[in-house]
């Protein structure tokens, strides 16, 4: 009986196996996998993403309100489906954008692990950096695919409000997209999330990488010892430094997150096309800096969560 107990104990963690790596990893599984993790992902956190879009538009007459006065406006007014518009055209259309951005990571994080293997720096610098400039990667690359899905998700998310078109449907969007602007229109917002996605998302997993490695340390692990981590030490491990890395990344994705939305969903803008400064002066001139936060205590919650 001991000898049964001993043989179905999983073999613990050895402390460089809690960083994935490329050259190792299953990739059919890795990616079958994680994007059932990401849909799931995706159903519980879509809510959120609808009541914060809403609390950004202008002129919804939820910009003022606390994020759990929007929640229970819209399940009062358009019932659970309304928390849920665009989540079909989200979930399936982020899942070939999702292997794009997941393999690119992977590839440009093994890369820099082994172009700085050897210089002389602190190990958590250089895990830092790596994942930094991964994370970077990873965002421009995927930057082409996804602001075309989201001008679509976040369309779909402000039906019915003021200033915005009323589409029947993702395939309604494009075609009145490009019919009013061209295709073009379909990119709104995409110089400002490519120069700030990425400094944003190299500074996440820069954070992450960095947290995670120095935490393993101040826990007294090192990859050169018999005592190696749990599967449970492992999960606690990443999941606080994700949300130190969140909570970084968020001072700067909010702001420009408020200003990308009203880019892609607003369509009474006035003369000329809609321009980054002239929606800043604009949320500047109706709520001050405080308009540029609109829906971040919602992420907090998210990130504590």
């Amino acid at each position: 009986m001991a000898m049964e107990a001993e043989a179905t104990t999983p073999p613990a963690l050895a402390l460089a196996d809690t960083d994935i790596n490329w050259d190792r990893l299953d990739k059919t599984k890795f990616h079958i996998i994680g994007a059932i993790l990401f849909t799931a992902q995706s159903a519980l956190l879509h809510p959120t993403a609808v009541v914060k879009t809403r609390m950004q538009v202008a002129g919804s007459g939820l910009s003022r309100m606390r994020g759990i006065s929007v929640f229970k406006h819209i399940l009062k007014t358009d019932g659970i489906p309304g928390l849920y518009r665009g989540f079909g055209t989200s979930a399936v259309g982020s899942l070939p954008g999702r292997v794009l951005a997941l393999t690119s990571l992977e590839i440009s994080k093994d890369m820099m692990f082994k172009y700085t293997e050897g210089l002389d720096m602190a190990e958590s610098s250089r895990v830092g950096i790596a994942n930094g400039v991964a994370g970077m990667m990873s965002s421009l690359v995927s930057c082409a695919y996804y602001v075309p899905l989201d001008v679509i998700c976040q369309r779909l998310m402000v039906q019915g409000l003021p200033g915005t078109t009323v589409c029947n449907g993702p395939y309604d969007v494009v075609c009145k997209v490009i019919k009013a602007e061209g295709f073009r229109g379909m990119y709104r917002g995409f110089g400002l999330t490519a120069l700030t996605q990425s400094p944003a998302s190299a500074l996440w997993w820069g954070a992450y990488g960095a947290a995670q490695h120095i935490i393993w340390r101040s826990l007294g692990y090192r990859d050169d010892m018999d005592k190696k981590p749990s599967h449970i030490e492992m999960v606690t491990v990443q999941a606080t430094a994700g949300m130190v890395a969140g909570a970084c990344s968020s001072v700067i994705t909010t702001p420009i997150d408020t200003v990308k939305t009203r880019l892609q969903v607003m369509d009474n803008f006035g003369a000329g096309r809609p321009s980054v400064l002239k929606t800043m002066r604009t949320l500047l001139k109706e709520d001050g800096w405080q308009g540029f936060y609109r829906g971040e205590v919602i992420c907090e919650a998210i990130m504590r969560y």
